[in-house]
């Protein structure tokens, strides 16, 4: 596959874009990000690295750091994590507390707010600092030693996140949040401010394209059921509201985050990771979910 004809197609083709959507509004931090931004990076399991426009620019991962989250808590607890959490989509917006009530403070799925923010609760109970084990562990699978979480942006997070302050007290109330609260904010904000490329990402899920290891190692991230059953979890789930249509029109797992990043992959061939920082009203990525929809055209590469 000529990867780096289908990328320079991408680009000229999400020119028209730039302009639509709207940056992340709550947070003041990704408010001031300039929205004319673009970048795309394929890095396939033999190491082979394909970009396009501001690819190795780095930007807040923001939800793309609950993926990473959950693999470490899911190494750390196993099957047992999926008592405290769903596996199903929402269907309602990533910060809404509608369904937990209903459901006794046990949040749909792990991509989610409240749903990532049990998967904190369950690093702090076995990390002292929980955001730096996600920092080394993306340092691991990225292969680059400086990536960091930007304080800025986890201070302007955390005086924004009533809300998620709201649903974490919530969960507590049901015995499904086990430490304090204000600690597990703090670690899931911090988690949130990670920087990182379209090319360190598109490197970092690379395990999950190659069954759970970590491609050109020896190195097994998970065993090939649990890493294959958390790309059916990002297929259905990774893309907030919109999961089922990016599905419909994209067809590969996925997970975006509000600072208008998207990591996706083909399983068996490769990571990919788009970047363009102004949303749908989903919180997708608006050129980059179209970028996504044109690269599984362009290849044909997609589940379906």
């Amino acid at each position: 596959m000529d990867y780096a004809a289908v990328l320079q197609e991408i680009e000229t083709r999400v020119q028209p874009l730039m302009g639509q959507g709207q940056v992340a509004q709550y947070i003041p931090e990704l408010a001031r990000v300039q929205a004319r931004q673009f970048g795309m990076a394929v890095v396939t399991l033999d190491g082979q690295v394909f970009e396009v426009g501001a690819a190795r620019q780095r930007f807040s991962i923001q939800s793309i750091s609950k993926l990473f989250a959950l693999v470490l808590a899911l190494q750390r607890v196993g099957e047992p994590l999926w008592q405290r959490v769903g596996r199903e989509p929402s269907g309602n917006p990533f910060n809404s507390l509608v369904q937990l009530e209903h459901e006794a403070g046990r949040p749909r799925n792990p991509f989610i707010n409240a749903g990532a923010l049990v998967i904190t609760d369950i690093l702090c109970t076995r990390f002292a600092v929980p955001e730096n084990a996600v920092v080394e562990f993306l340092r691991l699978l990225a292969g680059e030693a400086e990536i960091h979480y930007d304080r800025r942006v986890a201070r302007s997070e955390l005086g924004h996140a009533d809300r998620n302050a709201a649903m974490a007290h919530f969960m507590k109330s049901f015995g499904n949040l086990h430490n304090p609260v204000e600690r597990v904010l703090d670690a899931y904000c911090r988690q949130c401010a990670i920087e990182m490329s379209c090319v360190e990402l598109a490197r970092a899920v690379g395990f999950l394209a190659n069954r759970g290891c970590l491609p050109g190692t020896a190195t097994r991230i998970l065993d090939e059921s649990p890493a294959k059953r958390l790309s059916a979890l990002m297929l259905t789930c990774g893309t907030y509201d919109a999961a089922g249509d990016f599905a419909f029109r994209v067809g590969l797992p996925a997970k975006s985050g509000v600072g208008g990043g998207i990591v996706a992959l083909v399983p068996g061939e490769c990571g990919v990771c788009v970047w363009s920082p102004a949303l749908e009203p989903s919180g997708n990525s608006l050129a980059g979910s179209m970028a996504l929809e044109w690269f599984t055209t362009l290849t044909g590469r997609s589940l379906f």
